[in-house]
């Protein structure tokens, strides 16, 4: 897989599939690499925390686009690639002589995918974006926040990894395709498209209202519920919540929030006896549930809910879950050892798979493999490879 990607859209999609066993192929400008690798490093030089964990598994070669010798270099390994992927800003793949009409020639089987912000028959199609523009421009921010306060930007990066985990099913859609056909494709995935496939419950909302899905703060857009937030806990500091959520289905999860908070003579009760009445009665509901979570933790807060089957979440931060050996045991969280940063744990692939188990591996340095790469892609020798660099080519 011949990776040209940047930043996180494209990146986290090609990691993706280098953690299922592809062999991904990071080809990066000589001199600084792809912007990502040092936008975020603390002195410039040394690779950021940010590229490290977006471009694990992966090979890492450097190719001078610019140059006659790069150029020729990447389309005789079109020829040997499965896939092809790049999120350059508009136009900027076909300036460089790579659109997909030139290396389709080239390579009739190839996948080859981009990733932009807007759509090519978008009226903002040469517009520039990141992950925050297209949450906004995606539906995702209109739907987030309080509901008589502005939108706001989720935390997770929905508009980068959202796109590129999309990408990514859609390329491995594509490699299955080939098996009948034997034909490639080309895949093209706007960031503002992508959104909207992660706000479809709003438009349910939407198609049950007429009216567009609002913000519904620590709720859900599917409207009013009780018991339905997040409830303080002890010691009462900035993530000390949990987060309890009683379906509107049935009752059964109400009566169970009820034995479990020390009020079991309220079931039954006909002012809160069905989702609707808890919905009225929301805060005298969420008084009685804040009574109870308030003299624990949200660990034990959750510990209670849970065995009592009770949907609950404690909100747990990021220094939390990094720290918890659970999550090492699984393999969610693995060390690597990175040449610049030495030993550091980071975020793995999160599925279980009986039959593919890929050890994770450090992001590559600029150009590590150049050497490796040619000669594994294209037989070329030592020695080819040194006039290469000496021609400022790699």
């Amino acid at each position: 897989m011949l990776d040209f990607t940047q930043f996180e859209a494209g990146p986290s999609c090609t990691e993706a599939l280098a953690w299922l066993g592809a062999d991904v192929v990071k080809v990066e400008p000589p001199g600084r690499g792809e912007p990502g690798r040092l936008a975020a490093s603390e002195d410039g030089k040394t690779d950021a925390y940010y590229f490290m964990l977006l471009n694990a598994n992966k090979r890492g070669v450097t190719v001078n686009l610019k140059s006659e010798e790069g150029l020729a270099i990447i389309k005789k390994m079109v020829l040997e690639a499965d896939i092809m992927i790049e999120n350059f800003g508009p136009g900027v793949i076909d300036k460089l002589g790579l659109g997909y009409d030139v290396v389709k020639e080239i390579n009739p089987k190839l996948i080859y995918a981009q990733v932009k912000g807007f759509a090519d028959s978008s009226p903002y199609s040469e517009f520039l974006s990141f992950d925050m523009i297209a949450q906004a421009a995606g539906g995702i921010m209109s739907t987030t926040g309080e509901p008589d306060g502005m939108p706001l930007k989720p935390g997770p990066t929905l508009g980068d990894t959202g796109t590129g985990m999309l990408t990514a099913i859609s390329i491995l859609g594509a490699l299955w395709q080939r098996q009948t056909t034997g034909k490639g494709q080309r895949i093209q995935v706007a960031m503002q498209d992508a959104m909207i496939q992660y706000a479809r419950i709003a438009y349910s909302t939407m198609a049950v209202t007429g009216k567009a899905a609002g913000r519904a703060g620590a709720g859900t857009v599917t409207g009013g519920n009780a018991p339905m937030g997040l409830f303080p806990c002890k010691p009462f500091g900035a993530n000390d919540y949990v987060y309890i959520y009683v379906t509107r289905a049935n009752n059964s999860h109400w009566h169970r929030l009820l034995e479990v908070v020390g009020h079991p003579e309220l079931i039954g009760d006909e002012r809160y006896d069905t989702p609707l009445k808890r919905s009225n009665a929301k805060e005298e509901v969420h008084q009685l549930v804040i009574d109870w979570s308030s003299t624990m933790t949200k660990q034990e807060a959750m510990e209670q809910m849970g065995r009592a089957k009770v949907p609950t979440g404690a909100v747990y931060d990021t220094l939390e879950l990094h720290s918890d050996p659970t999550f090492e045991k699984r393999g969610i969280f693995q060390w690597v050892d990175h040449p610049q940063r030495g030993k550091f744990k980071m975020a793995a692939w999160p599925v279980q798979m009986s039959e593919i188990d890929v050890k994770l591996k450090s992001s590559p340095l600029l150009g590590e493999h150049n050497e490796e790469v040619l000669r594994d892609w294209l037989g070329m020798s030592a020695e080819e490879v040194k006039t290469l660099k000496d021609h400022q080519a790699i």
